[in-house]
């Protein structure tokens, strides 16, 4: 099962245990030394934001952004591994602290893009043609500061700018309902894909869903992701759990909802998801109260979760569910999913 599914994590899911609410608990650890990491975990890919390949890169020129670039590429080829995405993270910086490419201020929208551009010059560096898009300050806190309607076109304009300075890169949107914002521009798959089809090239725009960000927009991951793979833009998949309309937890997969984690491993299976070649991202942070010695078991028990729902999708008795499906009796079929959960 494990050669049918690969799998990717951020160095930032190996983390120095900070919340919204409390400080680091833990020791920082080097970027080379996590890398050395992944396949002791059983990962393939290294999802990035721009800066974790390039530190402090506002301050270089193009060049300089790539030549660094490249030496990460060598250290992913020394482990083994691969870069499955590079994100730009406009959010942390001053100039996107109103949004990036929906900021009411024209130069800053301007610097997103920019700075966009070098993340694609990293992607092409790291080996990968996939940027990924969390929009994560792209919204409101105040709902009559901004243009909505402008702020979606400049979205697209954004867009259009990246699509149109590298023909081959393509563009994953990882849509997010709030967090950090009160409420966020694109918050679903279905925000996401329409304006993916208002770009100069909609082949090459598609979606990243999470499963904690459907749940806080009181949505099932699983639908979301179907809805992206019915139209063939699921391009990957951040898995985790949510204990609620809390903060974005990034529980280990299927720790708190097992039965929907369940049902995000079917619809990749009905999807054939696996022959897509696409990676299975666990972004997932271990707990705060996690000792320093074993905060990277979150990502190896959300891995062991996900092949065992492998198992559990695959061996689950399909004249079972033809039959129930058949006589319309959804209360057996819902009674033999969860006895087959249960192991009976």
């Amino acid at each position: 099962m494990a050669a049918d599914y690969r799998f990717s994590f951020g160095p930032w899911n190996i983390h120095e245990g900070a919340d919204p609410f409390g400080p680091a608990v833990r020791p920082r650890i080097e970027f080379a030394k996590k890398l050395a990491m992944y396949k002791q975990l059983g990962f393939d890919a290294v999802q990035f934001h721009d800066d974790d390949a390039v530190p402090d890169l506002e301050g270089l020129s193009p060049a300089e952004i790539t030549k660094k670039a490249a030496e990460v590429k060598k250290m992913l080829d020394g482990e083994g591994l691969v870069a499955e995405f590079v994100a730009p993270r406009l959010w942390e910086n001053p100039k996107g602290i109103d949004g990036g490419y929906t900021s009411n201020c024209p130069e800053c929208r301007r610097w997103a893009v920019e700075r966009t551009f070098r993340a694609v010059d990293i992607a092409n560096a790291l080996g990968t043609n996939m940027l990924v898009f969390w929009l994560a300050r792209e919204g409101t806190y105040v709902r009559e500061s901004k243009n909505a309607i402008q702020a979606h076109q400049h979205l697209v304009d954004a867009m259009n700018q990246v699509l149109q300075y590298d023909k081959k890169i393509t563009i994953a949107i990882e849509p997010k309902p709030n967090e950090p914002m009160d409420h966020a521009y694109l918050p679903t798959i279905g925000h996401a894909l329409a304006i993916a089809a208002r770009t100069v090239d909609p082949s090459r725009v598609g979606g990243l869903i999470e499963t904690a960000h459907a749940l806080l927009a009181g949505l099932d991951p699983s639908d979301e992701m179907a809805f992206a793979l019915s139209m063939g833009k699921l391009w990957s998949v951040h898995l985790n759990d949510q204990n609620g309309l809390k903060f974005d937890q990034d529980k280990t997969f299927g720790a708190a909802n097992l039965r929907a984690a369940y049902n995000q491993v079917r619809v990749l299976e009905l999807g054939g998801y696996p022959a897509t070649g696409r990676f299975v991202g666990l972004d997932v942070k271990a707990m705060r109260t996690q000792k320093a010695e074993s905060a990277t078991r979150h990502l190896a028990n959300s891995r062991t979760i996900f092949l065992a729902l492998v198992e559990k999708v695959r061996s689950f008795p399909k004249d079972v569910e033809r039959q129930c499906i058949a006589d319309r009796d959804y209360e057996a079929l819902e009674l033999a999913v969860i006895q087959h959960l249960l192991g009976k």
